[in-house]
């Protein structure tokens, strides 16, 4: 068993979806000693953004710039670690009504055609089957369904839309939102999110 860990904040320790999202891997390990977990802080290592060298290089064209050849190297690994994973966990606060440049970053590495999706007659089809995903999701503000803001959320509904198009669709979120209406709604939300958590199953 196989567990890919994934952070895409910028605070750190102070970073609410870190402690989560450690949370969340702390409970799997529990659940199932000796699980492997690899873990990528794609905030302090991100990958680079795709650029007309990568492109040029993924149909074939042999690059001879260090830089971009390296990225290609990590971003293979991405690849890699993902297909290999039983147990995804994404570290995902929400930045400007979406995710983390970095996290964006890691998916259009791994979200390639005929790797963990193709193209069929009827429409696309995920490949990554059996898998299971936990989003450790952190927000200053309430976007929930039925909430004011929730036109705006663009956060959560994407990494569930893009799981599921790459055929992962066993997903639980894992949220703590409000977080920034003052230090006693932040500890009430995480206090939840904990709940979660803890009642997560094998």
């Amino acid at each position: 068993m196989q567990l890919l860990h994934l952070d895409s904040s910028i605070l750190g320790t102070a970073s609410v979806s870190r402690s989560l999202s450690s949370e969340i891997v702390a409970r799997h390990q529990a659940l199932q000693p000796g699980i492997r977990v690899i873990s990528r802080d794609l905030a302090a290592d991100p990958a680079l953004h795709l650029s007309a060298a990568h492109l040029a290089a993924f149909q074939g064209v042999a690059s001879e710039d260090a830089t971009i050849n390296a990225d290609l190297v990590k971003g293979n690994a991405y690849m890699d670690e993902l297909i290999a994973a039983d147990i995804l966990v994404i570290g995902a606060p929400m930045y400007n009504f979406s995710i983390p440049t970095p996290l964006k970053a890691w998916i259009d590495r791994i979200a390639v055609a005929g790797k963990t999706f193709r193209y069929t007659a009827t429409g696309p089809e995920g490949l990554l089957k059996n898998k299971k995903a936990f989003i450790a999701s952190s927000r200053g503000s309430v976007y929930t369904i039925g909430s004011p803001a929730a036109a705006a959320e663009h956060q959560e509904s994407y990494l569930i839309g893009l799981l599921a198009f790459l055929g992962v669709i066993d997903v639980t979120v894992v949220r703590a939102e409000g977080i920034a209406f003052g230090q006693e709604a932040k500890e009430a939300a995480v206090a939840r999110a904990l709940e979660n958590i803890a009642a997560i199953k094998a």
